[in-house]
């Protein structure tokens, strides 16, 4: 009886230790304004599912495609929930490298925006839930236009940008002409590079994948890209990325602006935003196409192939309350309709209270909806994507090409240097990779 006893004894002692490793929660982030939000409203999950404590890890964007590749490749087991993109997701799918996320009823699948479900799956199967998704659009001050008799064209293209750019350039009075993020990196600079030259006609690769960087459309867009920093653009363009634009944005330092739809709830909202009653929202300038010329993406959060069963159904709690309706509302409540996680429900836009609180919700919605990441390019490609391929290899080259055209940005080469070396190093990767 007393062997019994100790037995029982054991086994519930294992129990509740197991209960409590699968109760505790690491998970992986990006340092986004709205990933931040999630972390602030994280005690409202924990109340609602008693048992359940979750840890942040929070990194710049780079620093967090780094950790978390390598904790999947690596199976390292450190994170619960990973927050990955579009890219990440159905290349890793395949992998067997996530967990398919089998969603409650409830959820409400069917009112994810297709582009962004579509992206995130594999085989008509979810493997991320998106937080937020996003395309790309032009910010601007309505006042400064305004003050110099100009208009904002409905469409936009890249050689009207820059001829705005130049009129509203006012150095003496702390205003730069335009921002756009100029820090090296294939989730970085060349986000919107990429989506540059396919308005301009061009492509990463062939149909025969062979690198294309050295024809006329890179040249020409890339020329545009650093001209334009270097004439109207802040004196450190090369270090700034989405955050520190956002950043100098807010302050009333930057007449136009072309990034990341979400970018849109802060630069209007008056808590943050110096010049919130003054921006206006067109979209991404196009030049001889308008096939490419704004992406696609959404932050999302997955679970790891190696997370057990028990702790994989606290992180799909976890997911189903971050990425809901109801979540949307919570943040609603907190912090205003204007901050919202948009880009990833169509109940979102179809709320009139988002619609009256968001004045660039149509184009934001307009933009993902148009964005097609099997026809991004004028030219056939063999890849899919519209600011990305979709290939293993695509990391190392986007890193490697954005890295040149950092430099060019700083001077340091020109952009024929840059091209050229970054064709190079883009036609070896392809060689290494088995790509003839």
């Amino acid at each position: 009886m007393r062997a019994r006893w100790i037995a029982s004894v054991a086994l519930c002692l294992f129990a509740g230790s197991a209960h409590a490793r699968a109760t505790n929660l690491v998970v992986a982030t990006v340092d986004n304004a709205q990933m931040l939000q999630m972390q602030r409203l994280t005690p409202v999950f924990e109340q609602q599912h008693p048992g359940i404590k979750v840890r942040w890890v929070v990194l710049p964007e780079g620093s967090l495609r780094r950790t978390v590749a390598t904790d999947i490749t690596t199976q390292g087991e450190q994170f619960d929930v990973v927050t990955v993109g579009m890219y990440e997701t159905p290349l890793w799918a395949r992998r067997g490298w996530l967990q398919p996320l089998r969603l409650d009823a409830g959820y409400d699948m069917a009112d994810l925006l297709r582009p962004i479900r579509e992206g995130l799956s594999w085989r008509g199967e979810l493997y991320a839930a998106p937080f937020y998704g996003e395309s790309s659009m032009l910010m601007y001050r309505k006042d400064l236009l305004r003050q110099a008799g100009l208009r904002m064209p409905a469409q936009p293209t890249w050689s009207q940008v820059a001829g705005l750019a130049a009129r509203l350039n006012d150095p003496a009075h702390g205003v730069h002409g335009i921002c756009l993020r100029a820090r090296p990196g294939w989730g970085e600079n060349m986000s919107l590079v990429t989506t540059m030259v396919n308005s301009f006609g061009g492509q990463w690769f062939d149909m025969s994948w062979r690198p294309q960087l050295l024809g006329r459309p890179w040249l020409q867009a890339v020329g545009l890209y650093v001209d334009l920093l270097r004439k109207y653009g802040p004196a450190d363009a090369a270090d700034r990325n989405f955050n520190a634009n956002l950043a100098l944005f807010e302050q009333g330092d930057c007449a136009m602006w072309v990034d990341a739809s979400v970018a849109a709830g802060f630069v209007t909202n008056p808590s943050s935003s110096k010049v919130a009653d003054d921006v206006g929202f067109a979209p991404a300038p196009v030049q001889v196409t308008a096939r490419g010329s704004h992406w696609l993406w959404a932050w999302a959060l997955a679970i790891p192939a190696d997370v057990g069963a028990a702790q994989a159904a606290a992180a799909k709690s976890f997911i189903e309350w971050a990425t809901s309706r109801d979540y949307v509302r919570l943040v609603a409540q907190r912090f205003g309709w204007g901050l919202v996680p948009s880009g990833t429900r169509d109940s979102t836009y179809a709320d009139p209270r988002f619609q009256a609180a968001a004045p660039w919700a149509h184009v934001e919605w307009q933009a993902i909806e148009s964005a097609d990441p099997r026809d991004a390019t004028l030219p056939r490609s063999p890849y899919t994507g519209v600011q990305m391929v979709e290939i293993p290899e695509f990391p190392a080259i986007g890193d490697e090409v954005g890295r040149q055209i950092s430099l060019a940005v700083r001077g340091r080469i020109s952009v024929e240097q840059a091209l050229a070396t970054a064709q190079t190093a883009t036609r070896h990767e392809m060689l290494l990779a088995g790509y003839r």
